[in-house]
């Protein structure tokens, strides 16, 4: 576990989900099978889905094929599972940016964690299905130094030479998430390091675009319909745009806005605070959230991760996230 105190006088906390990163099995594999909370929720996916997760898992070649994905959820539940019984945690909240709305939907108990195994098993088939005939040349490019009137420009000027984009996702005050067309990006990451940001990676298939709105029809009518959500037993705060979720008809809006709207880290933090949040405990295999100025400056930060990231303390710390 790692700890960073920002020393808030809240007494909150809260569970905040992760973004997916890759999840590579020489990683992770390992910690599937010694851990025994993760080993609990492997147990889980494999009934619900019929098949051995862990088997599929090692044989996948790419970072967020299904069964990648259903091994970040089972690490990011069994992590939760593990702050819970050994920590003590008793969240007043949760949180659970892109990806982590997922684990998010099973933990608030408005969704089963099989059911949210299936559901996450069929939309990532969905998404497939949809980017290999519709925006195939897209990717969503994420980058950090770049301050919101810098990148304004660079988008204005976009704009004005008819070049496609759209706006993905803000982490932070300087770090932006934005979906261009790949013969676009050279001069994109141009521009960006022209107004003196980095790059960081791009994600195909891109995530958390308006132009995607058909996808979301997709989801909804093809994989969202055979579920029932139950209204969440903890309030989920929405990584859009830091709404409070208290029932079931919210929370299936808020999974579907992922297809079609930008995530908006700040606001979630903002609401965060408002609830007297004064701790964050991100649980899962997290590359991202636990490290960007806005958390760390916002509220006292631990971690539960794999176990290089576990038992280790740093008072001042000086990726398809999301998705």
């Amino acid at each position: 576990m790692m700890t960073h105190t920002a020393a808030p006088a809240r007494t909150g906390t809260a569970i905040v989900f992760p973004g997916m990163g890759p999840s590579a099995f020489a990683e992770v594999g390992k910690f599937l099978l010694l851990d025994p909370y993760a080993r609990e929720r492997l147990a889980q996916a494999d009934e619900a889905l019929g098949h051995s997760v862990f088997d599929r898992f090692r044989d996948s070649e790419e970072d967020y094929s299904v069964h990648s994905q259903i091994a970040f959820l089972v690490n990011s539940m069994a992590m939760a599972d593990r702050a819970v019984a050994e920590l003590g945690l008793s969240p007043t909240v949760i949180t659970g940016p892109s990806f982590g709305q997922k684990a998010a939907a099973a933990w608030s108990g408005a969704l089963s964690f099989a059911d949210v195994v299936r559901l996450t098993a069929e939309l990532a088939r969905c998404e497939e299905e949809f980017f290999a005939t519709s925006h195939p040349d897209v990717v969503t490019h994420s980058f950090v130094r770049t301050p919101q009137e810098r990148l304004a420009e660079i988008l204005a000027d976009f704009e004005a030479r008819g070049a496609w984009y759209d706006v993905s996702g803000r982490l932070d005050a300087a770090f932006h998430m934005v979906s261009v067309r790949e013969r676009d990006l050279d001069d994109f990451k141009a521009r960006i390091s022209a107004a003196g940001g980095y790059s960081m990676y791009s994600m195909r298939p891109p995530v958390h675009a308006a132009s995607f709105s058909a996808l979301r029809r997709k989801a909804e009518e093809e994989v969202f319909a055979a579920y029932e959500l139950a209204d969440p037993a903890v309030p989920v705060v929405s990584d859009h745009d830091g709404s409070v979720v208290r029932t079931a008809a919210e929370l299936r809006s808020m999974m579907l806005d992922t297809f079609d709207r930008p995530i908006h880290w700040p606001s979630v933090v903002e609401t965060l605070m408002g609830l007297d949040v004064g701790t964050v405990c991100v649980t899962g295999p997290d590359n991202l959230f636990h490290r960007l100025d806005l958390t760390r400056s916002s509220f006292t930060v631990r971690t539960v991760g794999l176990p290089k990231k576990r038992e280790r303390e740093r008072q001042r710390p000086a990726r398809r996230t999301a998705s």
